[in-house]
């Protein structure tokens, strides 16, 4: 297989490869839309004002401005910054912020929406981070309130989805940070930010130096410190995670709610899961942003974990605001590029064919090529993909073009009138009508193709 080669974080597939992209996307969008979720997509660029209100992005922002641009006819930011107002996005949860506020009078509450579209991130490039990439996005949005049965769908949602793509099986961890709020309150947590992104760090740093952050900075005592430890151990694939957490000996109201929230995601996520997405109530999971408030989701790539979740989002009870409504949401977001990327780059992949054609139609010689785009276009009329001959070399010559390109079937025109078509990687060939002939539903379009890794 032909390994991808990316320029300065900057992605560019080969067609066949291309081929894999679109048909992650492609399934991705089947399953949004069986669940009623609504495509959309919004400008690339937004407010560098509203974009850095996340301050820890402040640096990765590319910025949006002319190439002779005159600073003094775009004013309107601080000396050392561009003057241009305008950046690329980052994520896609800052545009539905934006979106949601701008168009509050024509949306139906909940707001249902998926978005697939290109992010830009100014950071260095490695193996799972690049500055273009592409997002799939799902969301539920309410209106002042948002009813919890939104976190239980996205997480079904999602698991059916990533249960259908064609990569190494993944394995979808589920928290609530209520339930680490309750906790952390119950033995007695003076700041449970703090203890939240102490407990955040665990996959980062060695467990003793979050012991020291939930002492240091989150105030908790050292025995109350070890019980937060121990929380954040529990991770199982079934209900047992329950018991767990309630042999701790913890007690808070908040604590309660949060655990029953993660029951019930779980419970469903685990419904509709296959063997290729393993669901894990895995409690060390916090996602650092502070806005998160319920449900938190990550996912790693059984084999890939080097490269971090590709898949994460959660509960927000304030994702957007007009002074007078609150938006809560709740959303998951699959980073396509971080997924494929890295299968692409090491072979993993590949499209069985670099082109859409599944038939070249063989020219005889040149008085012929009109006819023979006669019957290209019949095939095309009944949605087979089609191509002519470039020119009328030797058949042996065309049929070699034709399984250079992964083109299964060539087309021969018969001095008759008749026609045969021929299936170049058997080698069988037989009589066949242009108005009629259809080749196998598995070869009218390219498939993809998994490369097992050797020993």
């Amino acid at each position: 297989m032909k390994r991808a080669v990316f320029q300065s974080g900057f992605p560019e597939y080969l067609p066949s490869q291309r081929v894999v992209e679109l048909g992650v996307l492609d399934s991705l969008r089947r399953t949004f839309e069986l669940h009623g979720f609504a495509s959309v997509e919004t400008s690339s660029a937004e407010a560098l004002e509203r974009l850095l209100q996340k301050g820890e992005t402040d640096k990765e922002v590319y910025v949006l401005r002319r190439l002779q641009a005159d600073a003094a006819d775009e004013p309107g930011t601080e000396p050392g910054r561009d003057r241009s107002g305008l950046g690329l996005h980052f994520d896609l949860t800052v545009p539905l912020a934006r979106y949601v506020v701008d168009n509050a009078g024509q949306l139906e509450f909940p707001f249902r929406r998926y978005q697939i579209q290109k992010c830009w991130r100014g950071e260095r490039p490695q193996e799972g981070r690049y500055r273009e990439f592409t997002q799939a996005d799902i969301d539920v949005v309410g209106k002042d309130t948002l009813s919890f049965e939104a976190d239980v769908e996205i997480a079904a949602v999602m698991a059916e989805a990533l249960s259908a793509l064609p990569v190494p099986p993944l394995r979808l961890q589920v928290n609530n940070r209520r339930l680490m709020e309750g906790f952390f309150l119950g033995v007695g947590a003076p700041d449970t930010a703090a203890a939240m992104r102490a407990v955040d760090r665990l996959d980062k740093v060695d467990p003793g130096e979050v012991r020291r952050a939930l002492v240091d900075e989150a105030g908790l005592a050292a025995a109350a410190a070890d019980r937060c430890l121990a929380l954040a151990a529990i991770a199982t694939t079934d209900m047992s995670f329950v018991e767990a957490v309630q042999d701790l000996g913890v007690e808070h109201p908040l604590l309660d709610q949060g655990l029953a929230e993660l029951v019930s995601v779980v419970q469903a996520a685990h419904e509709v899961a296959t063997e290729r997405v393993q669901v894990v109530a895995d409690l060390r999971i916090a996602r650092g942003l502070d806005y998160y408030t319920g449900t938190v989701f990550e996912t790693r790539m059984l084999g890939w974990e080097r490269i971090g979740s590709v898949c994460s989002g959660g509960r927000y009870d304030s994702l957007a605001t007009d002074g007078r409504t609150t938006y809560p949401g709740v959303g998951i977001s699959l980073g396509v590029t971080r997924l494929l990327a890295p299968l692409l780059t090491a072979g993993r992949l590949d499209g069985s064919r670099s082109v859409p054609s599944a038939v070249l139609v063989a020219l005889p010689d040149e008085a012929s090529r009109r006819s023979c785009r006669t019957v290209a276009q019949q095939l095309r009329h009944r949605g087979v993909p089609t191509e002519v001959a470039p020119e009328p070399t030797k058949y042996g010559r065309q049929i070699r073009h034709a399984e250079r390109r992964g083109i299964p079937y060539v087309w021969f025109p018969q001095e008759d009138g008749s026609h045969e078509v021929r299936d170049i990687r058997s080698g069988e060939q037989h009589r066949a009508d242009p108005a009629t002939w259809s080749p196998p539903d598995v070869d009218l379009s390219p498939t993809i193709v998994h490369e097992e890794p050797t020993a």
